[in-house]
């Protein structure tokens, strides 16, 4: 899966209050550690496995009311006690990057998007309940918006998952519209790939503008950091589209000119 999809969230970012960026900062350090461990290195997938129910072990421990052994979680334990985090939302992450582990492939959307609810949304409503806006509305708002930018993350990084022997794009959606893993494997950007991709990014599209009204929702820098998130998400969609989803030849990302478009279009979103 990767780890780009959490740097949507500008982590620790100034349009934070000052008094939550450490807690954002340790969900964001929780999730990107847990997810290494699925991710780097050359590791087997068992060893892969225990460190993250190592992880989830701490939780245990959290949520019995002693003391974890490991740093991160002595401080995140006095986080979630502080701010009322539930501990389920990251145990929901650890099974989302143990399954990194084991699955490979995913045979519908249903699938695919069952685990965007375990890899993504529980950092939006973990933000939630920070802000202490979690609200159903708001929550519903948040797995939208959240499950659309790890939908992203797998439009711009399918050559990079290749690699690492995963394909995040649903198998029927690739027998509909005519595309092979061998396509993929060699990299051929034709009209069926283009077709199949743009069906993608209409969906991903779609989830993140049902879910944008939250910006809107939420108070003050909380609202503008989260209108940031949004229009970053359109700004990939932007060009993902325009070069017709040849993410063979090159990566979409975010440049100065981009963030400039970005603050404007977050600001004159508000109200």
């Amino acid at each position: 899966m990767g780890i780009q999809h959490y740097e949507n969230f500008p982590v620790g970012s100034i349009l934070l209050p000052a008094r939550l960026r450490r807690p954002v900062a340790l969900i964001y350090a929780f999730a990107r550690s847990a997810d290494d461990f699925a991710d780097e290195g050359d590791r087997s997938p068992q060893e892969r496995l225990a460190l993250i129910d190592r992880y989830a072990r701490e939780l245990d421990v959290i949520e019995a009311g002693r003391q974890p052994q490991m740093p991160l979680f002595r401080e995140l334990g006095t986080a979630i006690a502080q701010h009322a985090l539930p501990v389920d939302y990251f145990r929901e992450l650890l099974s989302a990057f143990s399954q990194d582990v084991t699955k490979q492939r995913y045979a519908d959307f249903g699938e695919l998007r069952d685990y965007c609810r375990r890899s993504a949304n529980p950092v939006g409503r973990l933000l939630l309940h920070l802000f202490d806006a979690a609200t159903p509305h708001n929550l519903d708002c948040a797995d939208a918006i959240c499950s659309s930018l790890q939908l992203i993350n797998f439009l711009q990084d399918v050559p990079i998952d290749y690699g690492k022997r995963r394909i995040y794009l649903p198998q029927d959606e690739l027998v509909r519209f005519g595309v092979s893993e061998a396509q993929i494997g060699r990299g051929e950007a034709d009209g069926n790939w283009r077709a199949l991709m743009s069906f993608q990014i209409d969906r991903a599209r779609r989830m993140l503008l049902a879910g944008a009204p939250l910006g809107r929702a939420l108070p003050g820098r909380i609202g503008l950091e989260l209108r940031l998130i949004v229009a970053g998400g359109n700004r990939i969609l932007d060009k993902l589209q325009r070069t017709g989803a040849n993410v063979f030849r090159s990566r979409p990302v975010l440049k100065p000119l981009d963030w400039i478009h970005m603050l404007y279009r977050a600001a004159i979103a508000h109200g």
